[in-house]
């Protein structure tokens, strides 16, 4: 029921829980029903908030005109980290994927296009994850912007630092050829 949790795992907090004190579990069962009920999704962007929008659609100081499109609220979680990104973020609430039955329609692409309607945004980075599904997301999605005149860039992706070529995909290693850059020395 909960990613990242195999059986073992999930064996392991049953009975870590059924030797715990009754009130550490109710207090547990208390703050897991307290955030169902409290958060929610941002009506602008889509990611988690406690109000009707989010912290960072609130932030007067960021940057409307720039907006990072990615899969799920951890991204931005991840991006928010790196203290890099200053504009504001659109949450997709997953990626195309035909497979899994995902279209589209399935995904906040509307309200993304609601978003860009009034001119304001200048720049639209596709920050989904570089798989097959986010890449068909990113196409998707600058395809359907690209008459608006918006500029649309995606993020680079390569060779992780401390990496070894020798473990590095096909892929990867050619995104890394592709996105290489100068070496100004």
């Amino acid at each position: 029921m909960l990613p990242g949790v195999g059986p073992k795992s999930a064996q392991r907090i049953a009975f870590h829980l059924l030797a715990a004190d009754p009130a550490d579990v109710k207090r547990l069962a208390h703050a897991l029903l307290e955030v169902k009920e409290k958060v929610r999704f941002c009506r602008v962007c889509g990611n988690v908030a406690a109000e009707e929008e989010c912290r960072i659609c609130r932030d007067t100081r960021r940057d409307t005109h720039v907006i990072c499109v990615v899969e799920e609220s951890k991204d931005v979680v991840a991006i928010e980290k790196t203290r890099e990104f200053r504009g504001t973020y659109h949450v997709l609430g997953g990626a195309i994927s035909p497979i899994d039955g995902i279209g589209p329609d399935d995904l906040r692409i509307r309200e993304l296009m609601t978003r860009l309607a009034d001119g304001r945004v200048t720049e639209l980075i596709l920050a989904t994850d570089p798989n097959l599904e986010g890449e068909a997301t990113a196409t998707y999605l600058a395809r359907l912007v690209k008459p608006m005149g918006i500029k649309v860039t995606r993020l680079a992706s390569g060779l992780p630092v401390g990496g070894d070529l020798e473990y590095a995909d096909e892929v990867t290693l050619g995104r890394a050829f592709e996105g290489r850059r100068l070496l100004d020395v």
